[in-house]
């Protein structure tokens, strides 16, 4: 068996309330439910055929991981470290909402071996968090920060979004000056995305959300460049950034094309050499996985096997993200979109690699929609 290294992701699925925004598979349930589920994940996780592969990364996500009691989420975790024997320093992550940790809380998950943060701030505007759905306090992101600061993590990302409804350019530069002066080692910046199947979508079909035009959103972006260059963070990808030596180890993972296992209800993997890599999706709703892990089932609800062709488009899009860019010629793009995107200034070259402009920041589908 494979015993190289690989990035390992755990969905929990639970959350305080539904945010009118998020598409993710997550449930505002309570009661009997979770107990049932966190033992499913980690039955799952013992049962694992991949079993032994050492873990590169380690990534809690959801849903919010932090919903969960600390016994729940370290318990998941040991099983996790047991079925997959970390590597040196190893980025083990969570996901957090302000609203729903304290010190103990990120002091018993320090301990279990839990060594960087992700805070899902989204705004510091009550107003903004109101309409997102989000149950935490403008207050509590500092709180929050703090808290784990005393509980000895020293690699924390804060989670934002611009191009809120109704928000302004000089609302988007207070939460960023909010963010900036907690000093956080990583900041995810993110332009509010209508996806299908969420509250937003709806309303936004009715006419009822009053969103940024495009114009605005392109400088709330570049109003996000600045002041985060100017603070001393590097961006390394389309709306992540951070300081010398503290990117996201598990998100390249993503980015670079490389293998994921994943865990928990509704987690997407990808395993498997690159000329026929396996992607499952794990069964969604919480109780369906369960009945599924109790009855030693099959749990992928969705699965494809990707050939060389569907690897290259992969790694021509998520490539493009990265700012160090990518090397095209092994993926032999189109050569007339590439004629088109060099001569539209979205495309540019440092050595072999091919990376996005600045401006060419702003059309990244397009770029890719002509390589391939």
């Amino acid at each position: 068996m494979d015993q190289s290294p690989v990035a390992v992701y755990v969905h929990t699925p639970f959350c305080p309330s539904k945010c009118g925004y998020c598409d993710f598979n997550s449930y505002a349930m309570t009661g009997e439910i979770i107990d049932r589920t966190v033992a499913a994940i980690e039955t799952e996780i013992r049962r694992s055929p991949w079993a032994g592969r050492p873990a590169k990364t380690i990534f809690f996500g959801g849903g919010t991981p932090t919903f969960l009691t600390a016994p729940q989420l370290c318990g998941l975790l040991r099983a996790v470290l047991e079925t997959h024997p970390p590597i040196e320093n190893c980025e083990i992550t969570s996901e957090a909402n302000p609203g729903v940790v304290d010190w103990p809380k990120f002091a018993a998950m320090r301990e279990a071996g839990f060594n960087r943060v992700s805070l899902g701030a989204q705004s510091f505007v009550k107003e903004d968090l109101i309409r997102l759905g989000r149950v935490h306090a403008a207050d509590e992101v500092g709180k929050a920060v703090l808290s784990a600061r005393q509980a000895g993590f020293d690699n924390l990302n804060l989670d934002l979004m611009f191009a809120l409804p109704g928000q302004s350019m000089a609302a988007w530069q207070r939460n960023l000056e909010a963010a900036l002066s907690l000093k956080p080692e990583h900041l995810s910046l993110y332009c509010l995305t209508i996806e299908p199947n969420t509250r937003y979508y709806r309303l936004h079909l009715k006419g009822m959300l009053d969103l940024p035009n495009d114009e605005a959103q392109v400088r709330m972006y570049d109003l996000a460049l600045q002041m985060a260059g100017d603070h001393g963070y590097e961006q390394y990808e389309i709306s992540n950034f951070a300081k010398p030596g503290r990117q996201c180890e598990h998100n390249r993972c993503y980015w670079l094309g490389e293998e994921y296992l994943a865990y928990g209800p509704g987690a997407v993997g990808a395993i498997g050499p690159v000329e026929s890599r396996r992607r499952y999706t794990n069964t969604k709703h919480p109780q369906l996985y369960c009945e599924r892990v109790e009855a030693g089932s099959e749990l992928a609800c969705d699965e494809e096997t990707l050939g060389l062709g569907e690897h290259r488009t992969e790694r021509i899009m998520l490539g493009l993200r990265l700012n160090e860019g990518i090397e095209l010629a092994p993926y032999a793009p189109d050569p007339q979109g590439l004629q088109t995107v060099e001569s539209r200034g979205w495309l540019e070259w440092a050595g072999n690699n091919a990376r996005l402009t600045p401006t060419g920041r702003h059309f990244c589908s397009e770029v890719v929609a002509e390589l391939i």
